[in-house]
């Protein structure tokens, strides 16, 4: 039978911009700030995961970063899934420590996507390269304008409206000014995203995350007494196409196949969870992945969003750090920073964002590509 994993460290740096740090010196900081929480030493670290890192495409990012920091792991190992890399890497050391080939891992995420010297235009085109090399990209395709695609779609097909999206950019906003670490902190309204400019219909400027410097890791352990006593109670995956034009079907873009994967394996139902973190690249993936997971249903997100039901007060509190729309988002880093604060809020540790009831059960959800692949977790308080 297989051991349990826990989650024994969170940690990150600040997001936004940071001058004159790389990817090494971000991830090296958020790395040792995991560590710190843990009270874990380096040595004690036999596993080490990573992303990939688009301002240092270092075709051996992981071991790169091991000698960087000092760490001498028996495992190590880098994934790419886009924006669901963040949470297969925590699923990935769930395994290991489950399977006992590893006691600890850590997971570290991190690069200075803004402020590296090729610039956000750099990282943009990197990005746009999810897109179908021969039928997309040649035709000026960009991360944004894919989702608008989608987005138009899917708002005709459900009824979703542009001020819906627009309570999502709200939400996270709010969210992200209790946060001190947040790159977006300025309080908006749903007139401010109505009257934002155009970026790729219907998404405008502020229904899109910024481009932030920033890090992310996470210490995974086999030794509950040495958790925050948060375990790894389930983790699924779903991967039903990687081009947009291969999208085919609106209802089932695999991230409720994802969360049903993670949800029986935890033996939770989805009415038993506190608290989520979606991915939110745009307002459009936010609301899109919460009606699709069960969280709300088709059409309703917007009208549940205005509700207050993912309110910090809320049923179901929802990315109380600010989500990437305005916690910031650094490519792998990004996705994590979901995970970290919930682990926190379950844990009691949240300070001013600290929810009034500590989460018992918490879900994240990770999103690569455009709607690409999945990657869904759950959490609970031991």
């Amino acid at each position: 039978m297989s051991r349990p994993a826990w989650i024994a460290g969170v940690g990150n740096t600040r997001f936004g911009r940071l001058e004159g740090q790389d990817t090494l010196d971000i991830m090296s900081a958020a790395a040792a700030s995991a560590l710190a929480d843990a009270g874990y030493g380096r040595g004690e670290v036999d596993g080490l995961l990573t992303g990939y890192s688009t301002s240092m495409p270092h075709i051996m990012l992981a071991t790169l970063f091991a000698e960087h920091f000092g760490i001498k792991p028996d495992y190590c190992h880098a994934i790419q899934l886009g924006g669901a890399t963040g949470c297969a890497l925590v699923m990935l050391a769930k395994l290991l420590v489950e399977s006992g080939q590893c006691e600890t891992v850590l997971v570290v995420a991190g690069e200075n996507r803004l402020t590296n010297p090729g610039g956000r235009d750099s990282a943009i085109q990197t990005l746009a390269q999810v897109g179908h090399a021969e039928f997309e990209v040649p035709y000026g395709g960009t991360i944004p304008a894919y989702y608008g695609l989608l987005a138009s779609a899917y708002m005709h097909r459900y009824g979703l409206t542009e001020q819906d999206l627009a309570e999502a950019a709200v939400l996270m906003r709010t969210h992200a000014a209790d946060h001190p670490d947040a790159h977006l902190q300025d309080r908006i309204t749903v007139l401010d995203v109505m009257a934002s400019r155009a970026i790729a219909s219907p998404l405008k400027f502020l229904d899109c995350c910024p481009i932030s410097d920033g890090g992310i890791a996470v210490l995974v352990t086999a030794d509950p007494d040495r958790s925050k006593g948060i375990k790894l109670a389930g983790a699924g995956q779903a991967h039903r196409h990687q081009h947009v034009s291969m999208a085919t079907d609106l209802s089932d873009f695999g991230a409720a196949r994802a969360a049903r994967q993670a949800l029986r394996q935890a033996a939770c139902d989805i009415e038993s969870i506190d608290m989520i973190g979606i991915y939110d690249s745009f307002t459009i993936t936010l609301l899109i992945l919460l009606e699709e997971i069960g969280f709300s249903a088709r059409g309703q997100s917007g009208f549940d969003l205005r509700s207050g039901r993912y309110g910090r007060g809320g049923r179901l509190p929802l990315n109380t750090h600010g989500g990437l729309l305005s916690f910031g988002h650094s490519g792998v880093a990004g996705g994590m920073a979901h995970l970290v604060e919930l682990c926190r809020q379950m844990a009691g540790e949240a300070e001013s964002r600290q929810v009034a009831r500590r989460p018992g059960v918490g879900f994240i959800h990770g999103d690569g590509g455009v709607l690409s692949s999945h990657v869904s977790l759950v959490l609970t308080q031991e």
